[in-house]
C-alpha cells in the first residue's frame, strides 16, 4: 500500500518536473560568473545605485551606453566588484569628469536609439590589477559573421518582473542576421546597431555592458523589449562600435 500511494505521488510531480526542466533559461538569468573573470567590467551608478554597466577601455576612460546618463546627473563608476553588496572585495569607487555622448544621439520615445553610446572619463586614472583590467575594442570597421559566439554580462534584472542581480552575471549569445534583427522594425538601425539571442543575455540594468567576441567587445548593450527580456522574435540590440569609430578617436588621447 505505501508503495501504491508513493508512486501516485510520484506521478502527481512528475508533470511539473517536466514542465520546470523544459522551460528556456531566460535572457536575464544566464550564470553567475566567476568573481572577477571579467576584470573590465564596471558599475555605473547613481546615488550610490546600479543603474547600468559599463567596461574599461583605458586607465581613465569608460565605455557606456548613452541613454544611462539623463539631463546634468552626476554618475560615478565602481570597479573591480563582483558582488556590489559585498564590504569585503575592496571596491574603488571613482568619479566622472566628462560625459561624452555622439552629436547624433537624440533621446526620445518615438526615436531610435542611434548613437548610444558614452564615454566617461574618470576624475582620475584608475590602478589597473588582476581585478581591475581593461578589453580592447576594435580598431577599424568590423562586420561579426552571423553565428559568431559571444558573451554579454551585467548586474541587471534576473526576472522580467525585476530583480536585479547583486552578484556580476554572464551568457553565451549569437550575433543574428540583419533580417531577423529588422524585425523590430523603424528602432533597428543596421548601420549602427547589431542583435543577439541565447539562452541567456541582457535585461534591464545591463545598459552600457559590453557584447564580447574573440576577447573585443564589438557592442554596447542598448535596448531590448520592454518586460521580456528574451523575446523570441526581438532579439537585444547592441550600438555598432565599429559604427563610431572616428568619434571615438576623438575623444580617447593618442596612443
Amino acid at each position: 500500500m505505501i508503495i501504491i500511494i508513493s508512486l501516485l505521488l510520484l506521478g502527481s510531480l512528475l508533470p511539473n518536473l517536466s514542465f520546470t526542466s523544459s522551460v528556456k533559461v531566460r535572457i536575464v538569468n544566464g550564470n553567475v560568473a566567476q568573481p572577477h573573470s571579467r576584470p573590465y567590467m564596471v558599475s555605473v551608478q547613481k546615488n550610490g545605485l546600479h543603474v547600468c554597466g559599463g567596461f574599461l577601455i583605458s586607465d581613465q576612460f569608460v565605455m557606456t551606453a548613452a541613454h544611462c546618463r539623463k539631463d546634468s546627473e552626476i554618475l560615478t563608476v565602481v570597479a573591480g566588484a563582483h558582488d556590489l553588496e559585498s564590504r569585503q572585495e575592496n571596491h574603488v569607487r571613482i568619479g566622472v569628469s566628462t560625459y561624452n555622448k555622439p552629436p547624433e544621439y537624440k533621446p526620445g520615445p518615438k526615436k531610435p536609439k542611434i548613437a548610444d553610446l558614452m564615454i566617461l572619463k574618470l576624475e582620475k586614472k584608475i590602478k589597473l590589477n588582476n581585478k581591475i583590467n581593461t578589453i580592447p575594442i576594435p580598431k577599424t570597421p568590423v562586420e561579426i559573421s552571423v553565428g559568431t559566439a559571444c558573451s554579454v554580462a551585467g548586474w541587471g534584472d534576473v526576472t522580467n518582473s525585476g530583480a536585479p542581480s547583486p552578484t556580476l552575471r554572464e551568457a553565451n549569445v549569437k550575433i543574428k542576421n540583419k533580417k531577423v534583427c529588422a524585425q523590430w522594425g523603424w528602432e533597428y538601425v543596421a548601420s549602427q546597431m547589431m542583435c543577439v539571442s541565447g539562452h541567456g543575455g541582457s535585461c534591464k540594468g545591463d545598459s552600457g555592458g559590453p557584447l564580447v567576441c574573440n576577447n573585443i567587445v564589438v557592442g554596447v548593450t542598448s535596448f531590448t523589449r520592454n518586460k521580456s527580456c528574451n523575446d523570441p522574435y526581438l532579439h537585444n540590440v547592441y550600438t555598432k562600435i565599429s559604427a563610431f569609430l572616428p568619434w571615438i578617436q576623438g575623444i580617447l588621447p593618442p596612443k
